[in-house]
C-alpha cells in the first residue's frame, strides 16, 4: 500500500519525506488555507520536495470552472493530480480531464455507488473519507472494501485511496483489506512508528552499552 501524507505544511512534507515511507502528498483548501500562502505557491513547493502524485484541489463547482482551475493547475508539474469534487459537474470534468491526460483525484466519497460513477468517468483516484463516516456512526472501512471489491470485478484501474484517517488502526484495516492508497496526517505517520516494546527495548540497549569497558 502507498503512503501519502495528508497536509499542506512544507515542514511535515519535508519531515516525512526524509523518513522515506512518503509517495505522495494530499491537499485541500483546508489544508492549503492554514499555511497562509497561496495555492499555487504551496504546491510548487511541494513538488520540488516529493517525486510522486500530488493532489490539489479546486474549488469551482462547475464543470467549466473545474476544468479551468484543473487545467492551472496541472501546468505546476507532471506530478499534479486534480482533485475534483464528487459532483455531477465533478464528474464530467473527469471525464474531460482523463481524455487529456490529466490524472484525477475525486473527492468527499461516501457511498460505493458514488466510488462506481466515479471510476467509469476515469477518476485515477477514489477518496472514501473513512473517518467523516465513522464521526456519524457509520463503518468506514467497509466502503474501503466495497470499493476494493467492486473496483476488481470488473477490473477498473481506479485506486482506492482511504482518506480521513484518523489512527493507527486506520492505516492497519485499509492495508488488509488491499486498498492501493493511505493518506495519511504526519502526526498518525509518527503513531504508526510508537510501540511501547520498542521503546523499552532501546532504554536497556542504551543502559547497557554504558557498561561495555572502552576499548584501550
Amino acid at each position: 500500500m502507498k503512503i501519502f501524507i495528508d497536509t499542506a505544511d512544507l515542514g511535515e512534507i519535508r519531515d516525512a519525506a526524509q523518513m522515506g515511507v512518503v509517495d505522495g502528498v494530499t491537499t485541500n483548501p483546508s489544508l492549503v488555507a492554514k499555511t497562509g500562502k497561496p495555492m499555487r505557491e504551496i504546491v510548487a513547493a511541494i513538488c520540488e520536495i516529493i517525486d510522486g502524485p500530488i493532489s490539489a484541489e479546486v474549488v469551482a463547482t462547475d464543470t467549466d470552472g473545474i476544468l479551468k482551475e484543473g487545467r492551472e493547475l496541472a501546468k505546476i508539474h507532471k506530478n499534479i493530480v486534480v482533485k475534483v469534487p464528487l459532483i455531477a459537474d465533478g464528474l464530467k470534468a473527469v471525464k474531460q480531464f482523463t481524455s487529456e491526460g490529466i490524472k484525477t483525484n475525486v473527492t468527499l466519497c461516501f457511498s460505493a455507488t458514488q466510488g462506481l460513477l466515479a471510476a467509469k468517468a476515469g477518476a485515477t483516484y477514489i477518496s472514501p473519507f473513512v473517518g467523516r463516516m465513522d464521526d456519524i456512526a457509520g463503518e468506514g472501512m467497509d466502503l474501503v472494501q466495497q470499493l476494493v471489491h467492486i473496483y476488481d470485478n470488473y477490473g477498473l484501474t481506479t485506486q482506492v485511496l482511504a482518506a480521513s484517517i484518523r489512527h493507527p488502526l486506520h492505516v492497519v484495516q485499509a492495508a488488509e483489506i488491499g486498498a492501493h492508497v493511505a493518506t495519511i496526517p504526519h502526526k498518525v505517520i509518527l503513531q504508526l512508528l510508537k510501540h511501547p516494546l520498542t521503546d523499552a527495548g532501546l532504554a536497556t540497549f542504551l543502559a547497557d552499552a554504558k557498561k561495555i569497558p572502552a576499548s584501550k
